[in-house]
């Protein structure tokens, strides 16, 4: 599903090239959840960004179920991003004028999509219902703690049934007892799922109840 092969990545700087990411290579199969660990600063976001085709390799090649993502022109990019690709951010970046059921149908907003309107407001009520969240369907996102808000995130990073789920600390924000209840979420809705699954996290209780733990250190990775 994910082949990263010999990846660097460097942004320029006035003192000269910063490499953040140095000959990296990197696979997941289908289905297989994998946590990326490292301090801060060792290229862990860098990596989901080139991952989420929101930023291009200097060197190498990321490709996503046969897809070279650094290739893609920035239109082809963002189609493949809403069609291929679940994000779960920490800051969640729910749209604060939206209930919780149209923030989770907001990646359906984008263009070409052939499913009938009733049918995604149907599998975007049954996701809400599997992260509990069935009673705050009308709810605006300042109206959940802050656990109700990853979990609406979580449904939204699914409502297009990814490829590929990426999530950048999922449980950086919140206190152990509603990391461990994430964590649990997280995981089940991922069991049995084809996508892949790659979080990033300082968490180490949540890294191992993933399948694979890879350490990035000073932009290299370390299996």
């Amino acid at each position: 599903m994910i082949d990263v092969s010999h990846v660097s990545k460097q942004y320029d700087s006035p003192a000269g090239p910063v490499r953040v990411l140095a000959d990296l290579d990197l696979r997941v199969a289908a289905g297989e959840s994998v946590a990326i660990v490292g301090p801060s600063g060792s290229g862990k976001t860098t990596l989901l960004n080139l991952l989420g085709a929101m930023d291009r390799p200097s060197a190498g090649t990321v490709t996503i179920d046969g897809v070279d993502v650094g290739g893609l022109d920035p239109i082809a990019a963002a189609r493949f991003r809403n069609r291929s690709i679940g994000f779960v951010f920490q800051l969640h970046y729910l749209l604060p004028q939206c209930t919780v059921l149209e923030n989770v149908l907001v990646p359906r907003l984008a263009g070409g999509w052939t499913e009938s309107e009733s049918s995604v407001r149907a599998r975007a009520a049954a996701l809400l219902d599997q992260v509990g969240l069935s009673d705050r369907l009308s709810h605006r996102p300042w109206q959940l703690s802050g656990g109700e808000q990853l979990r609406a995130a979580i449904a939204r990073a699914l409502i297009n049934q990814p490829k590929v789920i990426l999530a950048d600390e999922p449980t950086g924000a919140l206190d152990a007892a509603t990391g461990e209840r994430v964590a649990d979420l997280l995981l089940r809705t991922h069991e049995g799922s084809k996508a892949a699954l790659i979080v990033v996290t300082h968490n180490p209780g949540l890294a191992r109840r993933l399948q694979r733990t890879c350490r990035l250190e000073s932009g290299r990775l370390i299996a």
